[in-house]
């Protein structure tokens, strides 16, 4: 187990400069597979699962130098022999993109029965199959895996989706791109990450019109090239040391050069009576002297903070919101539209003193304002759970101890430095 001991009770002051997002990151990694030309990224964080990716392409015979101070890697695929073999890693859900790249150079790809990533509950790979099915390939079970094979008989594909699916998505768009001609989806996810894709891949060379909108059009005209492109910040990381410093009665400002991302988040923020302001390229929130529940107009209906696919407040944020949640005076509804395992550590607060009801796998109400204690508790493998978590020992005068933390790593790779130089009393078990 990969513990963190805090000493909370500190009041968090402080700048922060986020890291890249990890879901805009690994996309466009795998990307990289549709061209032959050099590119470049920039402000690449060393977390986990692109180290898994570097190492995979290595094996492939691609060439790749990592300059990990300098968060900088440049990716040259032009090496990789056609008879190199594909199985991709089974330790992250993100593999799954890596395959319209792989058909297009090897003719085959196999993945893995069971996709792993955060334990959220069931993510099926059927979406993703149909994609891969609609541009031409053929799929299967061969023991243990699932082969995908290309025909040769692709052609341009329109689909829409049943779910707005961030990863079905980006692989329609990446299916899109080994094919001639014009393709669409219907009901496309629009997450920020999308759009980061999508800019990257325009960078190469690609014809994408509606990003950022639930219909996209994507065309090859011709081969992708080359790039030379820097990850902005992370809106996850950026809204999480805004939430720590409502939580910590604190004032922490954090770069952020997309603020017009923000308007749901910062009204979500309102909720708890904590204000997000933007001004010269930063975020700012000085946390109210209390956290207090906006009440309704309809004096009758509960708070609710409801997370489902973007535009809406994003499902990866709900953890630091019910963490809020527990210190606000008052009561809120959160309602986890996407995950019905996302809401099942709710036990782990009680620990801390907390009261909340979980009225099914979707839906949780935090009853907040209680005198909590130090405690230790047990976070499963969600990355934003184990913040939550640590978030809401930061906020307990004593100390708490976070088990199985190591998830934190798979998103930010400096988050618990950053919490340090905030003033926060925190560090990795020995």
């Amino acid at each position: 187990m990969t513990a963190l001991h805090v000493r909370g009770g500190q009041r968090l002051t402080g700048r922060i400069e986020p890291s890249a997002n990890k879901n805009a990151v690994l996309p466009v990694l795998c990307a990289t597979l549709l061209t032959d030309a050099p590119v470049t990224l920039r402000n690449v964080p060393e977390i986990t699962d692109v180290t898994r990716i570097v190492d995979f392409f290595r094996e492939l015979g691609s060439k790749v130098e990592w300059d990990k101070p300098g968060k900088r890697l440049a990716i040259d695929h032009s090496a990789i022999p056609p008879n190199a073999r594909a199985t991709l890693p089974q330790a992250m859900r993100a593999s799954i993109m890596m395959i319209p790249g792989l058909l297009a150079r090897l003719g085959e790809a196999r993945l893995e029965h069971e996709v792993k990533g955060c334990t959220l509950g069931a993510r099926e790979i059927d979406p993703h199959v149909a994609v891969f099915r609609a541009f031409g390939a053929e799929v299967s079970h061969s023991g243990q895996e699932i082969v995908i094979r290309a025909t040769g008989r692709g052609e341009p594909a329109r689909m829409w989706l049943e779910y707005a699916s961030v990863t079905t998505t980006e692989n329609f768009i990446l299916s899109a791109l080994t094919i001639k001609g014009r393709s669409q989806i219907v009901n496309a996810a629009c997450e920020p990450h999308v759009q980061e894709m999508c800019t990257f891949l325009e960078l190469c060379g690609a014809h994408i019109e509606g990003k950022g909108t639930s219909m996209v059009t994507v065309e090859r005209i011709a081969p992708l090239g080359g790039a030379d492109y820097t990850f902005t910040e992370d809106f996850h990381e950026i809204a999480t040391f805004l939430a720590l410093a409502a939580v910590t009665g604190g004032d922490i400002a954090v770069r952020n050069a997309h603020p017009e991302h923000f308007m749901l988040i910062d009204r979500t923020f309102e909720k708890f009576g904590a204000e997000v302001r933007h001004a010269d390229g930063w975020s700012r929130l000085q946390a109210p002297p209390e956290l207090r529940v906006e009440e309704n107009f309809t004096s009758h209906l509960i708070t609710k903070v409801e997370a489902a696919p973007w535009p809406y407040v994003p499902a990866d944020l709900l953890p630091i919101f019910i963490a809020l949640g527990v210190r606000a005076r008052g009561q809120v509804m959160f309602w986890n539209k996407v995950y019905e395992g996302g809401l099942t550590w709710h036990t782990e607060l009680s620990l801390f003193g907390a009261h909340t009801l979980l009225c099914d796998p979707h839906r949780l109400i935090t009853f907040g304002g209680d005198r909590l204690a130090p405690a230790t508790v047990t976070s499963p493998y969600i990355i934003r759970v184990a913040i939550a978590l640590l978030m809401v020992a930061s906020s307990i005068e004593g100390e708490s101890t976070i088990l199985d933390a190591d998830p934190i790593r798979r998103a930010h790779p400096n988050f618990v430095d950053n919490f340090g130089s905030l003033g926060a009393d925190v560090r990795w078990a020995d």
